[in-house]
């Protein structure tokens, strides 16, 4: 009974694998990713950054699928800037634009910054590459949106040759 079973649907596999062939259609979609190396030294710029500016703050970056990659906090940093700087780095990798951008962007009690993880706040930045978006990078801590927002860019800039190079 059970090799009927996985008989029949080894064969309902094919079968749609073949649909999706013959529609031209990719069976496997290639995805691109940034190593866990990369994306540590986008974090550890952005930290420093603010280390410089004399604020310990949480840095995330997110890949493609809005987990979690990386995830740093400073020393002193409080503990909300984790959670904060996810929900940042998952905005700005769903809109594909700053975070500080989306203000004012939604109007009405029930819009979409009302969706559990979605932040509008400065310090959220989209990472791109190749023409695909490829991750998000947030960091959250600082007195300010905009020096978050500063020090995710200095988090980008510290891999923007790596990611200028990448062919896909």
């Amino acid at each position: 009974m059970k090799l009927f079973t996985v008989s029949i649907i080894a064969a309902a596999l094919l079968a749609v694998s073949a649909q999706a062939a013959d529609a031209g259609e990719p069976v496997v979609l290639p995805i691109p990713r940034l190593s866990m190396d990369l994306a540590l030294k986008a974090a550890k710029a952005a930290i420093a950054t603010c280390r410089k500016a004399g604020v310990n703050v949480g840095v995330t970056l997110v890949d493609r699928g809005g987990h979690p990659q990386v995830v740093l906090r400073d020393t002193l940093a409080m503990d909300l800037t984790l959670t904060l700087s996810r929900q940042k780095a998952y905005t700005a990798l769903s809109f594909n634009t700053p975070s500080s951008q989306l203000a004012g962007r939604f109007p009405g009690a029930y819009s979409v910054p009302k969706i559990d993880g979605v932040l509008v706040a400065a310090g959220g930045l989209p990472i791109t590459a190749g023409g695909a978006i490829i991750g998000g990078i947030g960091v959250s801590g600082a007195p300010s949106g905009k020096l978050d927002e500063r020090c995710a860019q200095a988090g980008l800039d510290a891999i923007n040759f790596d990611l200028q190079t990448l062919e896909f």
